[in-house]
């Protein structure tokens, strides 16, 4: 049963270019299954029925979750659960298109009511305060100041951030060339605060951080190396800390707020789709509710009648 799981790993892969955080996702999702099949004594995709794998989400809705002590009344979320029927979903399609497969026994799985939460993003003051540049200046801080810098100036995921070459930079022009999702290709302007910061970066900090084993990566580590996700995620948090912030700040927050300052201060949707790489613009819309929420407290906060 692994076998074909990494069969449709490489068609992700290579196939359907999906990135290598998707990848990771879908293994687990159907290694979970995998493992729970083995216990039931299933040894071949071809002997899975739909009872099976109703059985298998059952399991997973009713299991106590990891880290959780004993008889915690905390279970698997809505959207985990969601995710898990996806998986065996695209999963299910690629082996009956590839002929794998008899039958594509997942079809009828019913994906459950996926609420939309609204993304978190920072205010301008906040950002103003989080980009204030460090009194110590070192090459890891020109670093991470560069990337804060770039992440909110132009939106790139943290997986953009992480896989940024030297060679897709165009300083002198004031843009980046990005490979995201699906290794679609976008040109995305970069603002002066942000060209600043990143040429101090390459001037002064990348340098001094090059070893044998560097890349052409722009971010390096302290080894030379070029950043891991978790990796570069502890960096922004640990800058996010030092900057005195008490509420929880993620990466993505940059994003978000990149996303929602434009359409604040009057950017088209569509234009702000084409920025962020978005395939559908039903992804971006999600937006118009954060700059309408935040419309709506300034006017009861200043309206004489509000």
């Amino acid at each position: 049963m692994q076998q074909l799981v990494e069969d449709f790993l490489v068609y992700l892969r290579h196939e359907r270019g999906q990135a290598e955080h998707t990848q990771r996702t879908y293994a687990a999702l159907l290694g979970k299954f995998v493992a729970w099949a083995a216990a039931q004594k299933l040894s071949d995709w071809r002997y899975v029925e739909l009872k099976h794998l109703m059985a298998f989400l059952q399991h997973e809705r009713e299991r106590t979750l990891a880290n959780e002590p004993k008889g915690s009344p905390r279970r698997l979320s809505s959207e985990s659960v969601y995710l898990e029927i996806a998986a065996l979903r695209a999963f299910y399609r690629f082996a009956v298109n590839e002929r794998l497969l008899p039958a594509n026994v997942a079809e009828n799985l019913s994906l459950p009511r996926r609420w939309k939460r609204l993304p978190k993003s920072l205010t301008d003051s906040e950002i103003e305060k989080l980009l204030v540049a460090e009194q110590s200046e070192s090459p890891s801080s020109l670093c991470d100041q560069a990337v804060l810098e770039l992440a909110y100036a132009s939106g790139l995921r943290l997986a953009e951030l992480r896989g940024l070459r030297l060679e897709q930079l165009h300083l002198d022009a004031g843009f980046v060339n990005v490979i995201g999702k699906g290794n679609k290709e976008r040109v995305l302007p970069v603002g002066r605060k942000a060209v600043e910061a990143l040429q101090r970066y390459l001037d002064a900090g990348r340098p001094k951080l090059v070893s044998p084993r560097s890349t052409a990566a722009v971010f390096l580590t302290k080894k030379g190396t070029a950043f891991a996700a978790c990796t570069l995620w502890g960096r922004i948090k640990r800058r996010v800390r030092r900057a005195g912030f008490e509420r929880n700040v993620t990466p993505h927050m940059l994003r978000h707020s990149f996303a929602t300052h434009l359409l604040e201060h009057g950017a088209d949707l569509r234009v702000i789709q084409e920025l962020l790489g978005h395939a559908s613009i039903s992804t971006t819309e999600v937006y118009t509710h954060v700059a309408g929420n935040r419309l709506r407290d300034i006017h009861r906060k200043f309206h004489p009648r509000a």
